[in-house]
């Protein structure tokens, strides 16, 4: 009888379909990387992103921004995009909110308080 059992347990396992491949690793983080200088030196970089997908199904990676000033870092609240900031004087810059890989709402930044405005 022992035999048997140990057969008909061997043979339980044979009817599982094969375990699934390991998912593909996700894709990494792009690095930190400047995107504006103002003339005061205060620096914009891409800092954290996602990655989205257009409504046509295309891939893009959409990027929050970082304020720094020397040893200072403030980070751009919720404002996500795919496009380099625009300067607009020494004390503000403009981005296009990002969703889905489209520009939408366009935002401006005061660089001392990192709070962005909608504008448009």
């Amino acid at each position: 009888m022992l035999p048997g059992l140990l057969g008909a347990l061997a043979a339980c396992g044979q009817d599982r379909a094969p375990a699934p491949q390991a998912e593909q690793a996700a894709p990494a983080s792009p690095a930190d990387s400047l995107a504006l200088t103002l003339p005061s030196g205060i620096e914009i970089w891409f800092t954290a992103s996602r990655q989205a997908i257009s409504a046509e199904g295309s891939p893009c990676v959409e990027r929050v921004m970082e304020i720094r000033e020397g040893a200072s870092r403030r980070l751009i609240p919720l404002l996500y995009t795919g496009a380099a900031p625009r300067r607009i004087n020494d004390t503000t810059i403009e981005a296009d909110i990002w969703l889905h890989c489209r520009p939408g709402n366009v935002y401006q930044v005061n660089v001392k308080s990192a709070q962005p405005v909608r504008v448009r």
